[in-house]
């Protein structure tokens, strides 16, 4: 087992952050961590790369308890936090060495690092000149610089451009081949890209662990249609209709509405429609996707 998490709690003076969290991560997963803001992400993943301590619980990375063996910890866990913490005036392959001599590494990974995170055409820069997408690219070769078996990275495509994040996500996808990752991100296409498995977390409790393709499929949520009336509708009105769970206005006067049914919702959204003297410009049912799971997992009650 790489990570055990057995009821980690952590408090913030009256504010609970992590609530009797509890899971567990085999050797070479990719796991997605999610969660809205606030809901306890980052707080766990600093308290198992040692940076913080948890109020209640015990915590294991690669066998080493978090509390006790701090130092085996660290060094068998690569960590990308959320602000990419660097040295600006120092060259890419000065950085690199730097944590080479910090981690008691041999020179050689260096070079092998640079090749492995693209980083060749850069590495003659300082990295206060590079771009955001290859700060990010140093950051996952300094946490990969010791060899570790577990990769822990925290939102590592914020901020980033549509090619830089598919640059960082083939990467990492990449990465995940050889190693444990336990990633966390606001972007749910990075989950689906990247990840087999899903664990997300709301008000500092564990709400689902399933993989990818079974969460999506067990799912109460049965189907999302996409709907574009003749005229404005008032979302009382829409509240109405029968087996609905969500509806977004999502532009002008077009509506996205979650059913709970398992029969096709069409025809009823149409009856809808033409008792309410609307008319339907277009309609359209679209697949469940981890954005609309997300959202019912974490919606507030």
């Amino acid at each position: 087992m790489s990570i055990e998490v057995n009821d980690i709690s952590k408090n913030y003076g009256e504010q609970k952050a992590l609530d009797a969290v509890s899971f567990s991560i085999n050797k070479g997963e990719i796991v997605g961590f999610l969660g809205p803001n606030g809901a306890g992400k980052s707080t766990l993943m600093k308290i198992l790369t040692t940076y913080l301590s948890a109020d209640e619980g015990t915590a294991l990375v690669n066998g080493y308890n978090v509390a006790e063996q701090p130092k085996d910890v660290q060094k068998s866990v690569g960590y990308l936090p959320e602000h990419n913490p660097l040295y600006l005036d120092l060259y890419v392959r000065e950085y690199l060495a730097f944590n080479a001599d910090v981690y008691k590494v041999d020179k050689s990974r260096i070079e092998e690092m640079i090749q492995l995170t693209g980083l060749s055409a850069e590495a003659h820069k300082k990295i206060g000149a590079l771009s955001k997408g290859y700060r990010q690219r140093v950051g996952l070769a300094t946490a990969l610089l010791h060899d570790p078996e577990v990769l822990i990275l925290d939102e590592p495509t914020t901020g980033l451009d549509p090619n830089q994040l598919v640059e960082i996500r083939d990467l990492i996808k990449n990465i995940g081949k050889n190693k444990t990752v336990f990633l966390s991100t606001h972007i749910m296409q990075e989950v689906e890209a990247i990840c087999d498995r899903v664990i997300i977390i709301n008000n500092g409790k564990i709400v689902t662990d399933k993989k990818l393709k079974t969460l999506v499929k067990d799912t109460k949520e049965a189907q999302v249609i996409e709907v574009e009336f003749d005229k404005p509708v008032e979302e009382a009105l829409i509240q109405s209709l029968p087996e609905l769970t969500t509806a977004k206005n999502t532009k002008g006067n077009t509506w996205e509405l979650t059913f709970k049914a398992e029969n096709d919702m069409r025809p009823a959204v149409f009856d809808f429609a033409q008792a309410n003297n609307l008319r339907t410009l277009q309609i359209a049912l679209k697949s469940k996707n981890l954005e609309t799971v997300f959202r019912e997992m974490t919606k507030k009650q």
